[in-house]
């Protein structure tokens, strides 16, 4: 199990609660036991797998932002290589599950998971996959970017539904799971529903399947807000994915 992070994602590049200070360190601490491996930035090319033209100009005019957003990209690109050989854990920022092609919000600039998936798509390294979304929030960009596309099933949990992810991927085909992980559902996050040992959970369900199907897995890091507790839940899940 490799742990994808660059020291510039402890950058604070903007106001919102995904880049405050103190937010990577949290879970940093909590995963020195596991080895480290730095990305690259992504190109333009792979950010207009999935983004217009446009889209990738005005992310490129906010400034400091841009440069992080592209390196999160990068992150998550290396996560999905690393995945033939492993599962791999992308510990990046921006999140990216609320960007479309053309538009983004919620934090988030460039859609890190669904640009991964569809370079693996591309460059014929898989030919079917599915992302399980468990981030308290839909995300309506990777949806947006997969609709109508039968290569590729996005999975949003509901409530505290675990099971619910269990269904789904024993219902679906794939040759790749891909989880944008958002540990923004906790007890003591906005979402107030998960205990810890729950994250455990989803990652041993997501193992345990893939395995038996020969699948690859990576996940990709998407909210969570609390710093006294998600470095914990980002472990717990680890755990269980690895």
């Amino acid at each position: 199990m490799k742990i994808v992070f660059h020291p510039d994602f402890y950058k604070v590049y903007a106001s919102d609660p995904a880049a405050e200070a103190g937010r990577m360190e949290a879970i940093v601490r909590e995963l020195r036991d596991y080895e480290f491996v730095q990305p690259e930035k992504a190109t333009e090319d792979d950010i207009l797998l999935v983004h217009t033209k446009a889209h990738y100009e005005f992310v490129k005019s906010e400034g400091e932002v841009f440069d992080v957003a592209m390196l999160a990209v990068g992150g998550a690109i290396l996560a999905s290589k690393i995945a033939f050989a492993e599962p791999a854990f992308a510990l990046i920022r921006p999140p990216g599950h609320h960007a479309s092609p053309d538009s983004a919000w919620g934090f988030c600039y460039f859609n890190n998971v669904a640009i991964a998936v569809r370079k693996m798509l591309v460059e014929g390294k898989v030919k079917s996959a599915v992302i399980v979304d468990f981030d308290l929030h839909f995300g309506d960009g990777t949806a947006n970017v997969f609709r109508g596309d039968e290569s590729v099933k996005y999975y949003h949990m509901s409530g505290n539904n675990i099971g619910g992810i269990e269904n789904f991927l024993r219902e679906s085909d794939f040759e790749v799971v891909a989880v944008s992980a958002g540990f923004d559902r906790h007890k003591e996050d906005w979402g107030g529903l998960l205990e810890t040992e729950d994250y455990t959970e989803i990652g041993k369900i997501i193992a345990e399947i893939c395995e038996k199907r020969n699948a690859k897995r990576f996940a990709v890091l998407e909210g969570g807000y609390n710093h006294r507790v998600l470095g914990k839940n980002v472990r717990a899940f680890i755990k269980g994915f690895e």
